[in-house]
């Protein structure tokens, strides 16, 4: 199918660490022109961007949208439209699916899934576990975003939990290693001591106390010193502590750096006082945590220290959030909401736009060098979200896209909204109104073999 042109005119334009107005010429799926006099062209689609700002469309490297085997929560057609809705683009979905994608078969099942449902771009992670390395050495670079390692028990139960097995894959592995980085013993401690004073109504509010600062830090530091040791590429996904943020630095450009992090949405925007208010709703491994921690997480986004934003979309049950703390899982919807949240901190003044740019497009792109994407370019493909910042909506289970009904946020008034998504050339969404008739497509990395 022939993707119509689109032409955007009177945008201001947030890329690249500066704000411009200019008009905007897709063609066949690409951005073909960037020029501030474009509005006599004539084209298919036609988007007045006056007063409205023009953001390459989002990256989200950490989804999970539970199919195959968990659709009952969510689905990658569900997800991904919420995804669209939201500005976000392109996504990197998690193997702790029913089966895990510890096999190069099982990963490949989720990529036909996902050409035949997908809203977005879409790559996914392959699940390590203890003992399929000769698996993760078929994993093609070009291809695949990356290895996942799970070092602390989560849904799916695809921990690794082997010191052999860890050393060899950072020994071995040739492609990124994203890391979900908590001591699974500690935790356990934590765990039993807590339910020997309160057995399986455990207070949300000592989640932050059982999956603990100690948990987080002992584990990253682990894998950030396996990382040193094998040169491996690795990337530590939801930072949670201020601890953790002190194992990275700045001191060099993001294409250099071999040891890199990921923020989430959850962990700058929530603290452990809102548990009180929120309780299981906010209840997320690794556990969000102090006013102290949430701070040094955004100082550590800012500073660059940190490099990329996500989310850690997880969704689950409304039943199943309800339950004792011992029974309820960990995760929540996030996606459809990333970008309007990283807004509300803009009007803040917590983030510039350039930085929400920087660091939840562009550096995404570059981190995990993905091609033609996360910029807006002439010659890249036309990933663009178009933004109202002065047009608040509260959100309510009605206007809530995820499978599963709920939000973290419902009830909180955004002031900023998404009007219009482009994927991959395709107008996807505008103004609530979805284009479903062309689907998104596999991200490719632009890496040498030996990266």
């Amino acid at each position: 199918m022939k993707k119509k042109s689109i032409l955007i005119t009177g945008a201001n334009i947030v890329n690249e660490g500066r704000i411009r107005p200019s008009d905007v010429l897709i063609k066949d799926g690409f951005i073909e022109r960037i020029d501030a006099n474009l509005s006599s062209i004539s084209a298919d689609i036609l988007i007045d961007g006056s007063g409205k700002y023009l953001f390459p469309g989002l990256i989200d490297d950490q989804v999970h949208f539970r199919e195959p085997g968990l659709t009952h929560k969510a689905d990658i057609y569900t997800e991904s439209k919420s995804a669209v809705a939201g500005g976000v683009t392109s996504y990197m979905e998690m193997p702790n699916t029913v089966p895990p994608a510890t096999t190069i078969a099982l990963l490949e099942q989720k990529f036909r899934i996902a050409s035949e449902k997908s809203l977005a771009n879409y790559s996914f992670f392959f699940g390590a576990s203890n003992d399929n390395i000769a698996e993760i050495l078929q994993v093609d670079p070009q291809n695949v975003c990356g290895v996942k390692v799970f070092q602390g028990s989560s849904t799916g139960n695809m921990l690794v939990d082997n010191p052999e097995s860890l050393e060899r894959i950072f020994a071995e592995c040739k492609v990124l290693i994203a890391t979900h980085s908590e001591n699974d013993e500690i935790i356990k401690t934590n765990l039993e001591k807590y339910k020997s004073e309160f057995g399986d109504n455990i207070p949300v509010k000592y989640h932050p106390l059982i999956r603990s600062e100690e948990a987080c830090y002992d584990a990253s530091k682990k894998v950030v010193a396996l990382a040193k040791k094998y040169g491996s590429k690795l990337h530590i996904l939801h930072i949670s502590t201020a601890r953790e943020v002190g194992l990275f630095d700045n001191s060099l450009p993001l294409e250099q750096k071999r040891i890199t992090a990921e923020a989430c949405i959850h962990h700058l925007w929530f603290c452990d006082e809102d548990y009180e208010s929120k309780g299981n709703f906010i209840k997320w491994n690794p556990a969000v945590k102090t006013k102290n921690d949430r701070s040094t997480i955004l100082q550590g986004v800012l500073d660059g220290r940190i490099d990329v934003i996500a989310t850690d979309h997880a969704p689950h049950t409304r039943e199943e959030k309800s339950k004792a703390y011992s029974s309820a899982p960990s995760g929540g919807p996030l996606v459809q909401h990333s970008l309007v949240a990283l807004l509300d901190m803009y009007h803040q003044g917590k983030i510039s736009l350039e930085m929400i740019a920087q660091k939840a497009a562009h550096n995404v792109a570059i981190l995990f060098e993905i091609d033609k994407r996360g910029f807006i370019r002439e010659g890249f493909y036309a990933d663009l979200v178009l933004v109202d910042l002065n047009s608040p909506w509260t959100v309510t289970p009605d206007n809530i896209l995820s499978k599963c009904g709920w939000s973290p946020f419902e009830g909180h008034t955004f002031r900023s909204k998404v009007t219009h998504t482009i994927v991959s050339g395709h107008l996807a969404y505008e103004n609530g109104t979805f284009h479903e008739e062309q689907k998104g497509v596999r991200l490719k990395f632009s890496r040498k073999i030996n990266s």
